[in-house]
């Protein structure tokens, strides 16, 4: 993402799970683990709109975790559907903390963030997490995938933030998902999918949604 972005090479169940690491210049506030979208179609870490959300939560003073998925730049292993992929983020996040308590700051709340088929697999990271008693603060998932896969339900605080004009997931299906759960849904007027020309704004949405004052980009 920058010139100060380290490389970790995590042991994963298929192999090695390769992340990009991203520190605040102060004192860190807490971990974030971003997901990005499928594998299959392209997607990976370096994604704009994983790194717009990294540059949020890095500008918010969070650790920020970005790992390939199986199969991709140097993460070991194939595909898995999701399945093999929840496993690896949870690798993650339980290296995320482990480091941070090395590195004294024992405690700091977990942001999981994603985008697209990463929202998939984010929601089941968040259910084992809250399932094992150690669940993550909040949720951010942009562009999330339910007309594709089974989210598994998210905590009420979820910052969902969708594109009007989004024609591989509809807005529509959003609403179906979202309404049972009584979610509200932040929508980017006249953004696709990949939220072009709109990223500035994402960026500025998800600082908002955690309650930093707004910025110009």
């Amino acid at each position: 993402m920058n010139s100060a972005t380290r490389h970790l090479s995590l042991a994963g169940a298929a192999g090695a799970i390769d992340v990009a690491l991203d520190s605040p210049a102060g004192m860190p506030q807490g971990l974030a683990v971003i997901a990005h979208p499928h594998p299959l179609f392209g997607g990976t870490r370096d994604n704009k709109v994983v790194q717009t959300l990294a540059r949020a939560l890095l500008a918010l003073g969070h650790v920020c975790w970005r790992p390939d998925f199986r199969g991709v730049g140097e993460s070991g292993g194939t595909h898995d559907e999701g399945r093999g992929e929840t496993d690896d983020l949870l690798r993650v996040v339980e290296a995320a903390r482990a480091r941070a308590a090395d590195e004294g700051h024992p405690g700091l709340p977990l942001v999981l963030a994603g985008f697209s088929f990463g929202t998939f697999v984010q929601s089941q990271v968040a259910q084992r997490l809250r399932e094992a008693g150690a669940p993550a603060s909040r949720l951010v998932f942009v562009g999330p995938a339910v007309s594709r896969f089974p989210l598994a339900p998210v905590p009420a605080d979820t910052l969902v933030i969708h594109g009007e004009l989004d024609d591989v997931v509809p807005l529509s299906a959003v609403f179906d998902w979202a309404r049972p759960q009584e979610l509200p849904i932040v929508v980017i007027p006249g953004a696709d999918h990949f939220f072009h020309r709109r990223l500035p704004l994402l960026k500025r949405i998800v600082m908002a949604g955690f309650g930093a004052p707004h910025e110009t980009d």
